[in-house]
């Protein structure tokens, strides 16, 4: 008995040497855990710049999110911008104690112990905290064995505790909702709030928080698109807690476990989709371009897929939506429609006037572009088997305006499926700033990639602005000059000679003045304008009017053979209404970085290319073309005039149809429009849509009638500015001083 009594005390210091050396051997473990030596952990610096991928947002002028460029779709909100729905749902479902405990919770670890682990409770719950939740996020486990996970899941409490020591709760929530997926690409609690309701993170009602919250369960099964019954069950689940929780009344929960999930507003964020698919692009390629010459303060390049830069354009979200609307509702509505019944008797054929053979290569061509063609070709298919698998009918989706189609169709085929399609470009400048406001790339990006503002077309009638301006500068004439509409001829280089032609027969062998032959876009008049002058002297202008693109000096460039952009043509354009002074087209303000720091700010690049008199006499030789010529239509079918009568144009159409044109310039925007197949041989056969009064025309019509008609953009109505010097255009009066004058010289 009293070897027993002896021996107690051994056995009792042995459970506590026991004890001791679990917890000396727990508080080792997480000291070593922490300092980094059982494997990586992250440092205070590393918490402060969690390597999450960032996207850089694109911002329009107006400060409306246009998308993003990156690897994920997300972007950063702090925690001010966030509606108190979103906290208190999150926390209602997630974390109930999450104020009230130091990143881990107790009671909810004994609680997955218990029920989960050695009850084997499923529905009991999980254990994880929301900053437990943030860790993980920051720091991704990776692919994990089962030991491996539980060794990470101590490292996630350590994160949790640091966290917790350096952040507010606020600042903590702000970086969970930033960090979360919610599903459709959507990446942070900004871009889902955009993706499936069109609003900002702080605008979001009760139900709205709640599904986007039930999203973060599975956001493949609680989708509201593939599984809107799962989602509005899991909405309501979340109600459920709100209420549970007492952040939702029993009248309020009733009412929003009732709502219908409203998904109208839902617009996946990806950079096949939302305004200004094209512009982002160009921006895409040229960011990369800016980030190889820019450094962060730690000497690495800037990555714009990465480090979340904000970048503000110029644009404005109001003019690109009514931009983008102009093409669709113009194309859509009667432009495809009536291609679409030519084609009916071409069966079905969208090229003209080539062989068989060409079109063979266009096709084959068109093949050898596409990811599908690559695809094969990494496979190893030889150029025989790949031909042999485009004649293979497969399921597809193609383009339609009325929607996109699922069908059944070879490849080879489809190449010729989307042929069909005439395509547009629009951009639009502010003649002072340079800002470019709108810009249409295309009729839409996901099918038809290639860019028609940045591409080479032939500029056809367009181009005369720059003969004509040649003439009131360089000759010395006015827009009331008289000059004969007689037919010339210039002989090139021995052969030959060439003779330009009239599209009509009206006034021919009549004096006309210059402002009635730019209205009727007469060809003789601009053939002989050139022969007063000479090609060079045209291609100096325009290279004043920042053309870039190459330029033969020959005489045939009178009458629009030169191939230009879109952007150039805009940007030119714009000379006429700033003065004569020509301000370079750009994009981009301003750069930021993702704490908002200004990285970089942008100017454009200016120089005097008219002086002031010939500009404004060029403006008004070309609003003749709206008041009276191949423009008219702009005031009898879109009513323009009743707005303004400041507005100029020219309208543009080249050999065969091929390619359709319309500038348009008012005192505070020029625009320029191009409309046309994707090749110079898909062309209407007939005038009657195949000009660009037709084609391209009512696309600016369109455009500007809904910019005039925004009363938030309240639009300037007023007239161009006219020159410091008095100027006096009044073409009759010119005449009678023309005709006094000739009358003297003859009496003389």
């Amino acid at each position: 008995m009293a070897k027993k009594n002896k021996d107690k005390p051994k056995y009792i210091k042995t459970i506590w040497w026991i004890f001791g050396g679990i917890w000396i051997f727990i508080f080792l473990f997480f000291t070593f855990l922490s300092m980094g030596w059982l494997g990586f952990m992250p440092s205070f610096e590393e918490l402060e710049n969690p390597r999450s991928l960032q996207a850089s947002e694109v911002l329009a002028d107006d400060g409306e999110v246009l998308g993003f460029i990156g690897v994920e779709n997300r972007s950063n909100v702090t925690y001010d911008q966030i509606s108190p729905n979103l906290i208190n749902a999150l926390i209602a479902t997630e974390d109930v104690r999450f104020y009230s405990h130091s990143g881990i919770d107790p009671r909810s670890l004994f609680r997955v112990l218990f029920k989960t682990v050695i009850g084997r409770q499923g529905s009991s719950g999980g254990g994880s905290t929301i900053t437990q939740q943030l860790a993980k996020n920051l720091f991704p486990r990776g692919h994990q064995s089962k030991l491996g996970v539980v060794f990470v899941k101590f490292k996630e409490w350590v994160v949790a505790v640091k966290l917790e020591h350096n952040y507010s709760k606020q600042e903590i929530l702000a970086m969970y909702f930033n960090t979360v997926d919610f599903g459709s690409n959507a990446f942070g609690i900004k871009t889902a709030a955009k993706t499936f309701f069109d609003k900002s993170p702080a605008d979001l009602d009760v139900d709205e928080a709640a599904m986007l919250v039930g999203l973060l369960k599975a956001p493949t099964t609680y989708s509201p698109v593939l599984h809107p019954d799962h989602a509005v069950e899991r909405r309501n689940t979340v109600l459920a807690q709100m209420n549970r929780y007492g952040y939702l009344g029993d009248e309020d929960f009733e009412a929003y476990k009732a709502k219908p999930l409203d998904m109208s507003h839902y617009t996946p964020q990806s950079h096949n989709d939302g305004l200004a698919t094209y512009l982002r692009e160009y921006l895409r390629s040229y960011m990369k371009d800016w980030c190889s010459h820019h450094r962060k303060p730690n000497g690495d390049h800037y990555d714009v897929h990465r480090d979340g830069l904000k970048i503000y354009t110029t644009i404005d979200s109001r003019m690109q939506r009514y931009a983008e609307q102009a093409v669709r509702e113009h194309f859509s509505k009667e432009i495809q429609p009536a291609f679409d019944r030519e084609l009916k008797k071409r069966k079905g054929n969208p090229f003209c006037d080539i062989s068989k053979d060409q079109q063979e290569k266009f096709l084959t061509q068109a093949m050898k572009n596409s990811d599908r063609y690559r695809r094969l070709k990494a496979d190893g298919m030889s150029q025989k088997e790949i031909r042999a698998a485009f004649n293979e009918k497969v399921k597809m989706r193609v383009f339609s305006w009325k929607g996109n189609i699922d069908t059944v169709m070879s490849p080879w085929d489809s190449l010729i499926y989307f042929k069909r399609f005439l395509n547009a470009g629009l951009m639009a400048v502010e003649p002072g700033t340079g800002y470019v406001k709108a810009y249409v790339g295309g009729i839409n990006y996901r099918y038809f990639k290639y860019d028609n503002v940045q591409s080479h077309r032939q500029v056809g009638s367009t181009f005369k602005p720059f003969v004509y301006t040649m003439a009131l500068q360089d000759l010395g004439m006015s827009p009331c000059t008289e000059v004969p509409n007689s037919q010339v001829c210039f002989e090139v280089w021995g052969k030959p000679d060439w003779c330009p032609k009239n599209s009509t027969h009206e006034r021919e062998d009549e004096m006309v003045t210059l402002k009635w032959a730019l209205a009727h876009s007469v060809n003789w008049v601009s053939a002989y304008l050139m022969k007063q002058g000479s090609p060079e002297q045209v291609i100096n202008i325009a290279r004043k009017m920042g053309v870039r693109s190459p330029i033969d000096a020959v005489p045939a460039i009178a009458v629009g053979t030169p191939e230009i952009t879109v952007y150039e043509m805009a940007g030119a354009m714009a000379t006429f209404a700033n003065k004569g002074e020509y301000v370079e087209p750009i994009f981009v303000s301003r750069i930021e970085d993702n704490k908002g720091m200004v990285l970089e700010r942008f100017k454009p690049q200016r120089s005097e290319a008219l002086d002031e008199m010939t500009a404004y006499m060029m403006l008004e030789l070309m609003k003749g073309v709206v008041q009276s010529g191949t423009g008219v239509r702009l005031n009898y079918k879109y009513h323009l005039n009743k707005y303004s009568t400041a507005i100029a144009g020219k309208t543009g159409t080249t050999q065969n149809n091929s390619d359709c044109w319309f500038v348009g310039i008012t005192p505070r925007l020029a625009t320029a429009v191009w409309t046309g197949g994707e090749l110079r041989s898909i062309h209407f056969r007939n005038m009657t849509y195949g000009q660009g009064a037709a084609m391209a025309l009512p696309i600016f019509g369109l455009f500007m009638e809904k910019v005039y008609k925004d009363p938030k953009l309240n639009f300037y109505r007023g007239d161009f500015d006219r020159p410091s010097e008095p100027v006096d255009l009044d073409c009759a009066k010119f005449q009678q001083e023309v005709q006094a004058e000739q009358g003297y010289e003859w009496d003389f």
